[in-house]
């Protein structure tokens, strides 16, 4: 039987994100979006408050939350600073190559200390010239000796000057695109591995972004995951268990917009009324909250379903495609309702304007997503009539 409501730990969960977000994050957003700087003291208190490194399994000294606890997290901290949330969960993700292909061994040594200490995992799979075009990868890991090589480099990695190591995707032949590529845990500290200067962005400025470079990175070869050619199919995998996230992240957005909004125009008074009376006004929030409530809907079912064990790939494409389309449409519309003060920085929308962008671009464009759906209409959707039965009858029912 289908049911929506949250149990009475996932709830108490919520309460401690939302009053986290609202106490250490909505304060000081706008400092780390001006001056771009690492919001360290949030992610320590973060790390010290047991709300990063969710997933990490208890016997690796994790709380063991499943994918909709993640995501219910995802969604309080994000309506306090998408920026900073995204610093905070890219743990989660850094470290999903590790939960769906590392050896015992593997997870002990590089997940349970994520829960000792504030310390950081990134995910190093994007490149200047390719982006969601994971089988593109050009980064090398050529075979020598016990272990291998790398020669390459990163693009977009978050927290990157801070990583303490990282999941790398690299290819064995380029030339064999998905078939050769394979993925690595690498030491940030490990000779022959550099991360450039922080990047200027229109959005998520709380949170680092950088290059990272291989020259010649010699990687035991017991930081493989799983098999040499895995890598493409470690990467889809970690996908199906993050992209219900993003969609978290853009429903809460969406969420702290719609309700900025709803503020704004009890107290603005325009042609002697206020904003509120009008119906525009209220069409335009009516909107908002059915793309938000639509949003959510769509990132709990992917959830559930990655939670479940079962193939997520679909419903977390549809959640992420729908939900990040939901976010920039909603912070536009917010926005507009602010007028001209919501185009200047003594309001939050221009500010969840510019971070919303970025949602339609990571972890897969929307477009990607789009692909992916499309691909699964025409080759993997069951239609519910085996046949197309032929249409229209010239003469009337007999029976």
């Amino acid at each position: 039987m289908i049911d929506f409501s949250l149990s009475k730990e996932q709830l108490e969960l919520q309460r401690r994100a939302r009053e986290f977000a609202h106490q250490y994050m909505i304060p000081y957003a706008k400092y780390y979006d001006k001056t771009g700087e690492f919001p360290f003291p949030i992610m320590k208190r973060c790390w010290e408050s047991g709300l990063m490194n969710l997933g990490i399994p208890k016997e690796y000294g994790g709380p063991g939350l499943g994918i909709l606890e993640q995501c219910i997290v995802v969604e309080e901290m994000a309506a306090g600073c998408p920026g900073m949330t995204t610093s905070i969960y890219v743990n989660s993700l850094g470290a999903e190559p590790i939960l769906v292909a590392g050896t015992d061994e593997q997870k002990e040594k590089y997940l349970r200390p994520l829960t000792e200490d504030l310390k950081f995992v990134s995910f190093a799979c994007s490149e200047p010239y390719m982006g969601s075009d994971v089988a593109g990868i050009r980064t090398r890991a050529k075979k020598e000796g016990n272990g291998y090589v790398l020669n390459g480099s990163k693009f977009w990695i978050t927290n990157a000057p801070y990583a303490d190591y990282f999941t790398v995707f690299a290819s064995l032949d380029p030339s064999k695109r998905h078939k050769a590529l394979c993925a690595f845990i690498v030491d940030a500290d490990t000779p022959g591995v550099r991360t450039g200067p922080p990047v200027e962005k229109m959005g998520h400025r709380a949170s680092t972004t950088s290059s990272v470079i291989f020259k010649d990175a010699k990687v035991p070869a017991e930081n493989l995951l799983g098999s040499e050619g895995m890598g493409f199919s470690i990467a889809m995998q970690t996908f199906s268990m993050t992209r219900p996230a993003i969609a978290a992240f853009s429903t809460g957005l969406a969420r702290a917009a719609m309700e900025y909004a709803r503020a704004y125009v009890d107290k603005r008074e325009v042609f002697t009324k206020k904003l509120r009376k009008f119906d525009v006004i209220q069409f335009k929030l009516a909107e908002m909250y059915m793309k938000i409530e639509a949003s959510r809907a769509l990132y709990l079912k992917a959830a559930w379903t990655a939670d479940k064990g079962e193939n997520a790939t679909v419903p977390a494409s549809v959640a992420k495609a729908y939900a990040t389309d939901a976010a920039m449409e909603v912070a536009s519309e917010a926005l507009q309702i602010h007028g001209g003060y919501g185009y200047i920085d003594q309001y939050p929308l221009e500010k969840l304007f510019r971070d919303a962008k970025l949602y339609q671009i990571y972890e897969g464009t929307s477009e990607i997503q789009r692909l992916i759906l499309g691909r699964h209409v025409l080759d993997g959707y069951v239609p519910a009539m085996e046949k197309i039965p032929k249409w229209g009858s010239k003469k009337a029912p007999d029976f």
